[in-house]
């Protein structure tokens, strides 16, 4: 008896634990099938619940988009499309560089005077080989030709090899009391060594009275530097006061300028903008540049010269006529 009840103890245990397996089966299959339903429940309603309240979608011609009204679509895109627009689009230009027809600069006499016209690389002088001087020197001055710092200065005062007739010569300044003076300042010329060479020629230079060259006309030198950096390109034409009375220096007698003149124009969207100086061969001591203004039509009147006369008329007119104060910074 004790054999039999020992061994129909263990298949009641046997029986409990499958009957619980079987439960805790049927648990997890309910649970399974529970979770199931729920996910195809949230599944048909995210498909079917957005079209609620929804237009009509709208085509447009053959060839382009279908448009929806839904922004979160649209929004992306667009942003590609200016990202790409902007890559494209060219820089926008400055509105102070514009370009000044070539030889605008050249002036022209109004009386009858001696003149050879030569071209160099950095200026063009009217040569007067009556008073071993020039009439006029003419440039123009780009902002990069102002800031370049290519060359050093020469400072080889040579003959102007191209002039014909008489000419002036170093030994004629030597101990004299007057500066060689530049018409064409060295400073202007140190982007290219021909030009800066070429700007010692005795053609661009003129007795001056030191305390004249080595101040106020020095500083106008510089502030014409700085307008050209400020506008992109700077008209200069200067020269002496041609008179008949100017005394002599020298042995091949160059004449001495009683007075000096620089007139300058430069060119914006709004038109040409110009302005003028004149001095006298002398110490100026504290005076400004800006006392010293005049328009460029006074100074056409005392040298006899047509200044810029390739400007149509009217605007040439209107800028050498008044100075535009509002154009021009001291």
């Amino acid at each position: 008896m004790a054999k039999r009840k020992s061994v129909r103890k263990p298949r009641k245990k046997v029986q409990k634990t499958s009957s619980f397996l079987s439960t805790v089966k049927r648990m997890f299959i309910g649970a399974f099938i529970v979770v199931a339903c729920f996910i195809g429940f949230l599944f048909i309603y995210d498909f079917f619940a957005p079209m609620a309240g929804h237009e009509p979608v709208a085509l447009e011609k053959k060839g382009q988009e279908t448009v929806s009204s839904k922004k979160a679509v649209t929004a992306p895109k667009q942003k590609v499309q200016d990202k790409t627009s902007a890559k494209k689009a060219p820089a926008k230009p400055s509105t102070k560089t514009f370009k000044i027809p070539a030889n605008t600069e050249i002036p022209r006499l109004k009386e009858k005077r001696q003149e050879q016209v030569i071209k160099h690389e950095g200026y063009t002088v009217s040569y007067n080989s009556e008073y071993r001087i020039a009439n006029w020197v003419a440039y123009e001055l780009t902002a990069t030709e102002a800031k370049s710092k290519k060359t050093e200065r020469s400072n080889k005062f040579v003959s102007d090899p191209q002039v014909k007739g008489a000419t002036a010569m170093n030994e004629d300044y030597t101990r004299s009391g007057y500066d060689r003076g530049h018409l064409a300042p060295a400073g202007d010329m140190k982007w290219s060594a021909k030009a800066m060479r070429e700007s010692f020629y005795l053609s661009n230079i003129c007795p001056q009275k030191p305390k004249l060259n080595r101040g106020i006309w020095k500083d106008l030198e510089e502030q014409c530097r700085l307008w050209a950096l400020d506008n992109g390109s700077l008209l200069i034409v200067t020269g002496p006061v041609i008179t008949g009375d100017m005394k002599r220096l020298g042995k091949n007698k160059v004449a001495i300028p009683k007075s000096f003149y620089k007139v300058l124009c430069y060119y914006t969207e709004k038109g040409y903008k110009g302005i003028g100086f004149l001095f006298e061969n002398r110490d100026y001591k504290d005076n400004s540049l800006k006392s010293m203004v005049i328009p460029i039509d006074s100074v056409e009147k005392v040298t006899g010269i047509d200044f810029f006369p390739s400007i149509p008329d009217e605007q040439e007119k209107e800028m050498e006529a008044t100075v535009d104060w509002s154009s021009w910074s001291f």
